[in-house]
């Protein structure tokens, strides 16, 4: 396994994970969403809230081969906030951190 510390800064804490994505993948702390309440003054649930789709950049992959064998660069960096589609990704947790590996396509924005 290909282990390295890769470190970005997030909410003004610095958030290291020990693994290198490989090809185009990206690893991201998801955003923490703090609205536990409705616009009526609702509480909600842990479980009826929706997935956050937005995060911060902790470690990047190398970038895509083609079929060529030339290399692709990813086009975001670590420390990069980025909004990525809803479903997406692998779900990881270390350390109490929880994270998400995803591919740069299900990247949005």
């Amino acid at each position: 396994m290909n282990v390295s510390k890769a470190h970005a800064i997030q909410g003004g804490l610095q958030v290291s994970v020990s693994l290198k994505p490989l090809g185009d993948r990206v690893i991201i702390s998801p955003s923490e969403d703090e609205a536990s309440t409705s616009p009526g003054g609702i509480i909600i649930p842990d479980t009826a809230k929706e997935k956050p789709q937005q995060g911060t950049v902790v470690a990047v992959g190398p970038g895509r081969t083609t079929d060529e064998g030339k290399t692709i660069e990813i086009s975001v960096s670590v420390a990069d906030t980025v909004i990525y589609s809803k479903y997406a990704g692998t779900e990881y947790s270390q350390g109490g951190s929880d994270y998400l590996i995803l591919r740069e396509s299900d990247i949005l924005a």
